[in-house]
């Protein structure tokens, strides 16, 4: 079983590699992004506040976002999973980790992908336009990257420092096919 957590900034490739990674081992790609938007389509009145909240380029809360994951984790956690865009907030990990502990499972691989603001804007503002998000502009970006830069990357960071030995820098700024060479070959080597 080999459980996965992906990390970097909106538009970084995340949810690219992952989904990849995920058919490469066969094991279910947990996107919070994708369990969100399909939850956007619902018309429930949390349908409705998620909107609004994500509209904004704001965060959805610990509460939301722990509940929607360990009710996923729970079905997946024989196989394996990979966890991409969660977790965001330090007690989102919290959470994960208590979780892991007492389902007896345990975070093999940590993958966070690095790059510079402006390749990544340019990127989404590509990503857009071929897929019509509307979280997709370029002040959502902005928010989005500031949100990423003062509260995620604690937590990556916070996972770097205890779990340094699982913990893999990886360089967004490449080709596609590049990056997820780089990451068969961390994975082959354990």
């Amino acid at each position: 079983m080999t459980n996965i957590i992906f990390f970097g900034p909106p538009g970084a490739g995340k949810g690219t590699q992952a989904k990849i990674i995920s058919e490469y081992l066969n094991i279910s790609h947990l996107s919070t992004g994708d369990i969100l938007r399909k939850k956007l389509l619902e018309n429930d009145n949390l349908a409705i506040e998620l909107k609004k909240i994500m509209a904004a380029g704001n965060l959805v809360s610990d509460d939301i976002l722990n509940s929607i994951v360990s009710s996923r984790l729970t079905k997946e956690t024989s196989k394996g999973f990979i966890l991409d865009g969660y977790p965001r907030t330090l007690h989102q990990s919290e959470f994960l980790n208590n979780f892991l502990s007492e389902t007896s499972g345990l975070i093999n691989f940590i993958f966070d992908i690095q790059i510079n603001f402006e390749t990544l804007k340019n990127r989404i503002l590509k990503r857009s336009s071929e897929e019509s998000r509307e979280d997709d502009n370029i002040d959502v970006i902005e928010t989005r990257y500031n949100e990423y830069l003062n509260s995620t990357q604690n937590v990556s960071n916070f996972y770097k420092d205890k779990y340094n030995t699982k913990f893999y820098e990886i360089d967004g700024s490449l080709e596609i096919e590049e990056i997820t060479q780089n990451i068969k070959q961390i994975l082959k080597k354990s």
